[in-house]
């Protein structure tokens, strides 16, 4: 039964996935842009931790959370970037 609800999460996450991409792509304002990178972030991090679930290993929870805090600080790196032009004052 948790195998086949793990397969339906990788599939709704990859499926989120694309559609960030092509939010992404289309995105007309560069703050849309970062709102779709983050939300893949996001669902990067869902992925890895249901592939943790399956593998049965702690080594993927805390690869998920390190992407999440690369993830948290690239985001607001770049925002801080678009908005002031320089991220380091």
């Amino acid at each position: 039964m948790i195998e086949a609800a793990l397969y339906i999460g990788f599939g709704s996450f990859g499926v989120a996935l694309v559609m960030n991409l092509v939010a992404l792509v289309r995105g007309p304002d560069p703050a849309d842009r970062i709102l779709a990178l983050d939300t893949m972030v996001i669902n990067a991090i869902a992925l890895i931790v249901l592939f943790g679930m399956r593998a049965g290993s702690q080594v993927y929870f805390e690869a998920s959370m390190i992407f999440a805090m690369i993830g948290f600080v690239s985001t607001v790196a770049f925002t801080r970037f678009l908005l002031r032009g320089n991220i380091i004052e």
